[in-house]
């Protein structure tokens, strides 16, 4: 099973959002070959949905939302820092849009 290297996942998640109209920032650099990536939504209330990668039974990458309700953005921003400290190959791309769209092409899981 070919993997694509992080970074140009992350490259491309950030053109899918430039190309939508969407701000999309790398908050935090990991590591460029198999970094973990947390993807954290700003909508226009300011509230965050933050996406955390998962393995579906495949083993394919799924996408699982930190809270089924849009939370505060420090508590979104704690958890990203929480989980920096116990991986530091951590990415954190921040999508800033005002729909709250997330441009992620694998599964949204609800949990």
């Amino acid at each position: 099973m070919n993997v694509l290297k992080t970074k140009f996942w992350v490259d491309a998640l950030v053109r899918r959002a430039e190309t939508g109209f969407a701000s999309a920032y790398v908050i935090r650099r990991g590591d460029e070959d198999a970094g973990a990536v947390l993807v954290k939504v700003v909508s226009a209330d300011r509230l965050a949905r933050l996406y955390v990668p998962a393995r579906d039974e495949k083993g394919e990458r799924v996408w699982q939302l930190f809270r089924q309700s849009p939370v505060p953005e420090s508590e979104a921003d704690a958890y990203c820092e929480k989980r920096r400290e116990d991986d530091p190959d951590l990415w954190v791309i921040e999508i800033e849009d005002r729909d709250g769209r997330h441009f992620l092409t694998e599964p949204v899981e609800n949990l």
